[in-house]
């Protein structure tokens, strides 16, 4: 049975002291959306009758249809990949595969490189490696290059290999715990000073 109760007498306010939370981040405790306008509810009462009654979050707070965290979005990257030790990328590399460095000049500057490495920074590297834009280097040609990419840690790495992948060069992969990784295992690394801004490293 419904409450003969209007809300406003069943929902009382609460003073804010300075240690609270604004209303608006503060996430309901019983999914009717009172807690986040700043009071308790009273047995028997209707929703809160204010914005966020009902139980609507506001869109903000919401992710979207679809939407995935970060992490699930890196999952989805690796599953799609065969990582590479830094001892198999220097094979490899070894072999004639493209190392390629996306991080930017300033982790360059403070970390270091590794020689020969290609330095393609992140937010340009599709259009420097898809064979089919106007912005690729001019040695790449086609799909089958097998391309190596390496960021400080293997994080941003996994994404943007899968990023290659998706426009076609299958040989795409990246380096398990990147150039700090290789710099650990003791192989080829260029000093902090050398690692130039575009082109080459060292």
């Amino acid at each position: 049975m419904t409450s003969a109760r209007t809300a406003s007498s069943c929902w009382t306010r609460k003073p804010r002291t300075s240690g609270d939370w604004p209303s608006r981040d503060r996430p309901s405790r019983d999914g009717t959306g009172y807690d986040r306008a700043g009071g308790d509810r009273s047995g028997g009462c209707a929703p809160w009758p204010g914005r966020y009654g009902g139980g609507q979050w506001p869109a903000r707070d919401r992710p979207a249809a679809g939407a995935h965290t970060i992490d699930e979005v890196l999952a989805a990257a690796r599953a799609r990949l065969r990582r590479l030790t830094p001892e198999e990328a220097f094979a490899e590399f070894s072999r004639g595969a493209v190392l390629v460095d996306i991080r930017p000049q300033a982790q360059r500057a403070r970390e270091g490189g590794i020689p020969g490495a290609v330095i393609v920074e992140r937010n340009v590297l599709e259009w420097r490696f898809d064979p089919a834009s106007e912005a690729r280097l001019p040695w790449v040609r086609g799909y089958d290059q097998r391309v190596i990419v390496f960021c400080s840690e293997g994080y941003t790495s996994s994404l943007a290999a899968a990023a290659l992948q998706d426009l076609g060069l299958a040989g795409a992969t990246d380096i398990t715990g990147g150039f700090l990784a290789w710099a650990a295992d003791g192989l080829p690394a260029c000093p902090p000073e050398s690692a130039g801004p575009a082109g080459r490293a060292c």
